[in-house]
Formats: structure tokens, C-alpha cells, sequence
């Protein structure tokens, strides 16, 4: 039997790319699920094609940049499913399209950036992690960018927002270190999504990674097998 059959996994920015990969990848281990996007199509056909797989589906409609939208989605997975035992925040925003260099980007692009990558992250977690440590076991996955940490022109209110999220992974890992709970950042590497073709038009898809295949080594963390032992801030999958 899986390890992750029985639990509940929530998953934001579930309607393509990783996140609805990881939805599939999950289910098919008999997890329960909990998933967001802002996409209610996309969304719900990821839904029915996880239902499809046996497991209990919720499916909200969820802008993560909006307070209520979120506090609506947390209450509703936890009255359905009473608590959640792996919260990864994928969900994320580049800023506007095509992505402008930071001498002209408006101060109100990187405001709705923050909102969705770095407070939207902290809400949903602030909302799920206590009934996490009272059960004294969870993992949230924090997905990250080598972005974070290095500069890339177009980039620079999207790798604020990364390296923001990264520092909160920091305090929280540090903050839960005598508890079984777990916050870690994941890097996973350049991958042939949607938003990486808005972000690198003249990328080639041949020399990025699937979405499937990265679910699939995301599934490790899931499990409790961390790559780099019992306690890590961050892991890189590239």
C-alpha cells in the first residue's frame, strides 16, 4: 500500500503545468485532494480525471493573491477533510507579460506579485499548519526557483517574490526543528510549462524537464524519504 493512501494532500495552481501533474501523481498513490487554480475548466477536468482514479476530490476556485479566496478554500478542505498532511503552494505569478525590466516595472506589478507568491503561500500555510502540529506530523512544500537566488533580466519581481518565500521556509524550518512537521523550499529545475514559454519564449522543450517526471521525485518528499536527510530548508531536483 502507498504511503500516501489515507492522506490528504492540497495542491494550488493545480489546473496545468506541475500542479496538475502532481495532482495526477498523487492520486494515482490514493491520496485524497484537495486543489486550487484560478481556472475553474482546467481545474475541474483535472478533478475528474483524479476522481476517476478512485479518491475524494475538492476542487475550489481559488485566486491566491485574494485573502478571502483562500481563507474560503482552507475552511472548506478542512471541513471536508478535517485536516491536510501535505500542502505544497505551486501556484504562482511571473508579473506582466512580456515581462519589463525592473527600471520600468510599475510598483503595483510587484505588489499583486508578493500577494500571490510569497502572502498567498503564507496564508494558506498559516491556515493548514496548526492542525499539523497537532497532530505532530505534515510537510509543505514550498516550490522555488533557482530564480531566487540568482539574476536574470525580465525576472526580478518574480525572483523577489521566490526569495521572500525561500526566507519564510528558513524561519519556519527553523521555528518547527523540535516538532515532526516540515517546511521546505523545492527547486525544481526548468520544466516545459506555460508559464516558463512566457517567461523564455525562445526556449527549446527539448531541454526541459516534464512536469510528470518531476511529480514523480516530488513523490519522494511526499513519502518521507528526503533526498538530504531528516532536516532540509532546500531541495533542488534539477
Amino acid at each position: 500500500m502507498s504511503t500516501l493512501s489515507g492522506k490528504t494532500v492540497m495542491i494550488t495552481g493545480a489546473s496545468r503545468g506541475l500542479g496538475r501533474a502532481l495532482a495526477r501523481a498523487t492520486a494515482r498513490q490514493g491520496a485524497a485532494l484537495a486543489v486550487c487554480a484560478r481556472g475553474g475548466e482546467a481545474l475541474e477536468a483535472v478533478a475528474d480525471e483524479c476522481r476517476g482514479l478512485g479518491v475524494d476530490v475538492l476542487a475550489v476556485i481559488t485566486d491566491m493573491a485574494d485573502a478571502s479566496d483562500i481563507e474560503r478554500f482552507a475552511a472548506t478542505a478542512l471541513e471536508r477533510f478535517g485536516g491536510v498532511d501535505v500542502l505544497v503552494n505551486n501556484a504562482a505569478e511571473l508579473g506582466p507579460l512580456p515581462l519589463p525590466q525592473l527600471t520600468d516595472a510599475p510598483s503595483s506589478a510587484l505588489e499583486h506579485v508578493l500577494n500571490a507568491n510569497v502572502l498567498g503561500p503564507l496564508r494558506l500555510t498559516q491556515a493548514v499548519i496548526g492542525g499539523m502540529l497537532l497532530r505532530n506530523r505534515g510537510l509543505v512544500v514550498n516550490i522555488s526557483t533557482d530564480a531566487a537566488l540568482i539574476g536574470f533580466e525580465g525576472l526580478g519581481l518574480y525572483s523577489a517574490s521566490k526569495a521572500a518565500l525561500d526566507a519564510l521556509t528558513r524561519s519556519w524550518s527553523a521555528e518547527l526543528r523540535q516538532t515532526a512537521v516540515r517546511v521546505v523550499s523545492v527547486d525544481p529545475g526548468d520544466m516545459y510549462t506555460q508559464m516558463h514559454m512566457a517567461a523564455d519564449p525562445e526556449a527549446n522543450p527539448a531541454d526541459l524537464l516534464r512536469p510528470e517526471d518531476v511529480a514523480e521525485r516530488l513523490l519522494i518528499l511526499f513519502e518521507g524519504r528526503l533526498p538530504m536527510g531528516d532536516r532540509v530548508e532546500a531541495v533542488s531536483l534539477a
